[in-house]
């Protein structure tokens, strides 16, 4: 088994454990991203108290709106991320050795180049993958209305009874999010906000550069130290993680709320300041209608989500890569061994 597809398939079991412990925050945030009413958002709830309205309101399922389709996403996006990073990866080592061969630099990867590796990466697992979180996105941000706001202040049971079989809608499910996209703006449509998250490549760009220096600098660490242990354990690289994580976060979630915009429902009738026609339209709306703090709405439920995702990621990514490469090690000696001599 190829080194790539190891850390391929690594990553896709640590995003699919990060994104089930993590995915009531990610339901909150979005909606928190997408909420357009400035009353609202100026009185906007805590992230507790929010999640609390809607599992009272909506039921304890809404806060897993798009789960299934998530995880698909999840594992999609970390296999092929992880698998390409690695290849490109590869790439940039063996370039950096042959530099050094020829007298120029350490032979080690600098900042720079993983910079160029995990933008690489990034850009071929939005391309790919792209479609599966604008349904996610449509998923998330998909309300229920209560039965009790439904029937209002009714007091007959019985008509309540028959009132809810006459009012309550169909369960929200993927194949309705689909069709519901589709129906706006046709096959371009599940590429909405593309652009953005193009850009938005430079988020696990800046995580993975961060990410790889400070492991860097841990391993020169040990590495002088006179201790004999000089291995990084599973819960520094958590911190490690998340250390990366929150830095990139905090560069870039503007464009990470400018994507939510896009990807949700759009208002076609009424109000066009709740209408995106683009990318630009968006960022201007959002300027215009709603200020800076537009762009950074929900971002605290953000960090603590993406942080704790990212963290829970790389710790359990690397135990897997670490368990793979031993069992296929273990796999070859004792192979080796049962053959004739």
């Amino acid at each position: 088994m190829s080194d790539a597809l190891i850390n391929g398939l690594a990553g896709a079991g640590g995003g699919i454990i990060a994104q089930l412990i993590t995915y009531p925050l990610q339901t909150v945030n979005t909606r928190q991203q997408t909420e357009r009413d400035r009353k609202k958002a100026k009185y906007q709830l805590s992230t507790i108290e929010q999640m609390c309205q809607v599992v009272k309101h909506e039921g304890w399922d809404r806060l897993y709106g798009g789960l299934m389709p998530s995880l698909v996403g999840t594992a999609a996006s970390q296999g092929v991320y992880y698998y390409f990073y690695q290849i490109f990866r590869n790439k940039a080592e063996a370039a950096a050795i042959e530099l050094r061969n020829k007298g120029i630099g350490d032979g080690s990867v600098g900042m720079l180049s993983s910079l160029v590796v995990a933008a690489l990466s990034g850009c071929v697992n939005v391309l790919l993958t792209n479609p599966i979180w604008v349904v996610v996105t449509r998923m998330q941000t998909h309300t229920k209305m209560s039965k009790k706001s439904q029937l209002g202040h009714s007091s007959s049971s019985s008509s309540d009874e028959a009132l809810l079989a006459a009012v309550e809608p169909p369960p929200y499910g993927t194949t309705h999010a689909v069709q519901e996209v589709y129906d706006e703006s046709g096959l371009l449509g599940f590429w909405k906000g593309v652009f953005p998250t193009l850009i938005m490549v430079s988020n696990p760009s800046i995580q993975f550069m961060l990410y790889e220096t400070m492991l860097k600098k841990l391993k020169e660490r040990r590495a002088s130290s006179v201790k004999t242990n000089n291995g990084i354990n599973a819960l520094e690289i958590f911190f490690l993680g998340a250390l990366a994580k929150l830095g990139a976060t905090v560069v870039t979630y503007p464009l990470l709320v400018v994507k939510s915009r896009l990807q949700a429902k759009q208002h076609t009738g009424g109000d066009k300041r709740h209408h995106y026609k683009g990318t630009l339209d968006a960022i201007l709306k959002m300027i215009r209608y709603e200020g800076l703090p537009g762009f950074y709405k929900g971002m605290g439920t953000k960090i603590v989500q993406s942080v704790l995702a990212a963290a829970v990621l790389f710790m359990v990514k690397e135990e897997l890569v670490r368990g793979t490469r031993a069992l296929l090690t273990r796999s070859a000696i004792k192979t080796a061994k049962s053959r004739p001599p």
